[in-house]
């Protein structure tokens, strides 16, 4: 399924709309070049459909074309990442993914 992910810069987050009362976000801060992807949530009625995962890849994808480092504070973007060892490059020198 092709979700239609949104990139909400005045909300530092990625939000996808589900219906009308719920949405699936991936929240971020933006400092010194690096993108801190410090949360994702998706609503219990949405889980295991792929939100979690595309809205992350939407992240690693934006942080890849703007030449920003990840630092992954949020534990779903370190399993993402330890399943997508091509992303794991963007990660900033000063996080260890094997904490």
């Amino acid at each position: 399924m092709a979700w239609n992910i949104l990139h909400n810069e005045s909300a530092h987050r990625f939000e996808l709309k589900l219906d009308e009362e719920s949405f699936a976000q991936l929240v971020y801060m933006q400092k010194n070049g690096s993108l801190h992807l410090v949360h994702t949530e998706v609503p219990p009625k949405w889980e295991g459909q792929g939100i979690a995962a595309e809205l992350t890849r939407t992240a690693l994808e934006y942080a890849r074309q703007h030449q920003l480092s990840v630092v992954p504070s949020c534990p779903y973007v370190q399993y993402y990442l330890g399943k997508h060892p091509g992303y794991q490059s963007l990660v900033s020198n000063d996080f260890n993914l094997d904490r």
